[in-house]
């Protein structure tokens, strides 16, 4: 087995259901230390959401630039366990694979870069610049005292990176096909609309809620809210849920709860989107209050050196050229990039992730170990 291989295995035996980390940033404290990485743990959060972080970082001999890996040791759920073919925390082996919890999301991809921040210090001992682990246990949870907690220590002290490579599985048919340079932001809604209830064989004297509220959703529905560009798809607005009435047939219902969500562009702002929103649900008359939540704003990371570097190592290593990409839900990434220029994400393939027997194909471990490795080469020797 190699390195990579073993320190995987060892990082699924841990049970690190968010936001409990298991040991899995012990482990790699242990790792890191031993070839010059200065490790410091930060906790956070209520004792019952107890969040542990994780920031290392190895300086060279040389000025330089720094850049960071960031991943997350927590896991989701494992879903029913009798559904699993194997035990989710015990590392298995079957048809080319490596199964377990957090095989793909992300596990694979932390023992591959610290393998890869190993093996590269070993070669390089007084490299230029420096490089850096960002590890949370806070990523598959609320995401309010991982990355961000280690992102606000980092900016009251004044540092910056200059690149950090997210190891999110991003691949979707073979090893390096995606590369995601941006993520889209996400702004959620909880609309409450109020009527009048009654007797629906009275409804003269109600006022139905989900009546008033229709010739507003269909325009809602209908708004075309950007064309967005040539990184990102146009913004979208989608309802979630819809909640209304008493459960008998004969009552017009006093209130209705609508949840609903935008998936917005950089050709949008938050406080944009809130604005039109309310623009036309005042123009139609409607009674109405609305909560707001911003789960996170978009980030966008053009082509440049860091892409450059790791476009250049995935070819080396796979004969793949990978399609830059800003599809999919949100990262850590979007907190990150408030101190760093240069945030992309890229890891194995995604098609398991928090699905009952996940897995990792095993031949893809060494290749994005050697990426990560020629991609560290690239940009801190170029």
């Amino acid at each position: 087995m190699n390195e990579t291989l073993r320190l995987l295995e060892a990082l699924i035996a841990r049970r690190s259901v968010t936001p409990d980390d298991g040991g899995c940033q012990a482990l790699l404290i242990e790792r890191l230390q031993a070839c010059g990485f200065s490790c410091e743990t930060v906790t956070a959060g209520p004792e019952a959401f107890r969040v542990t972080n994780l920031w290392a970082i190895r300086r060279g001999g040389l000025p330089g630039p720094t850049i960071a890996f960031a991943g997350h040791t927590d896991v989701v759920p494992t879903g029913p366990l009798e559904r699993w073919a194997s035990d989710p925390f015990v590392p298995s082996y079957r048809e080319g694979h490596l199964y377990g919890r957090g095989a793909a999301d992300m596990k694979s991809s932390i023992a591959a870069f610290t393998v890869a921040a190993e093996r590269f210090v070993q070669e390089h001992p007084r490299h230029p610049g420096a490089i850096a682990l960002l590890i949370t246990s806070d990523e598959e949870g609320p995401s309010v005292d991982g990355t961000v907690r280690l992102v606000e220590l980092l900016k009251s002290r004044g540092e910056r990176l200059d690149a950090c490579i997210v190891g999110e599985p991003t691949s979707v048919h073979r090893l390096g096909d995606v590369i995601k340079n941006g993520r889209r932001g996400t702004l959620s809604g909880k609309l409450t609309v109020r009527g009048i209830q009654g007797h629906i064989a009275y409804p003269q004297l109600a006022r139905n809620p989900i009546h008033t509220l229709a010739p507003a959703l269909a325009e809602l529905v209908a708004t075309h809210w950007d064309a967005g560009n040539a990184f990102f798809p146009p913004t979208s607005w989608q309802v979630s849920n819809v909640h209304a009435g008493t459960g008998a047939n004969n009552v017009i219902p006093g209130e209705l709860v609508l949840d609903f969500n935008f998936r917005f562009s950089t050709e949008s702002t938050p406080d944009g989107l809130k604005a039109r929103v309310h623009e036309v649900l005042d123009r139609h008359g409607l009674e109405y209050s609305l909560a707001w939540t911003l789960g996170g704003e978009p980030f966008l990371t053009t082509p440049g050196t860091l892409s450059d570097a790791l476009v250049s190592a995935i070819l080396e290593e796979t004969g793949v050229r990978p399609e830059l990409s800003t599809t999919g839900g949100t990262s850590d990434g979007r907190f990150i990039a408030k101190i760093c220029p240069q945030v992309v994400e890229f890891g194995p393939l995604n098609e398991t992730i928090h699905k009952i027997d996940e897995r990792v194909e095993l031949a893809s471990l060494e290749p994005l170990t050697a990426i990560y490795r020629r991609t560290l080469q690239a940009f801190l020797q170029p």
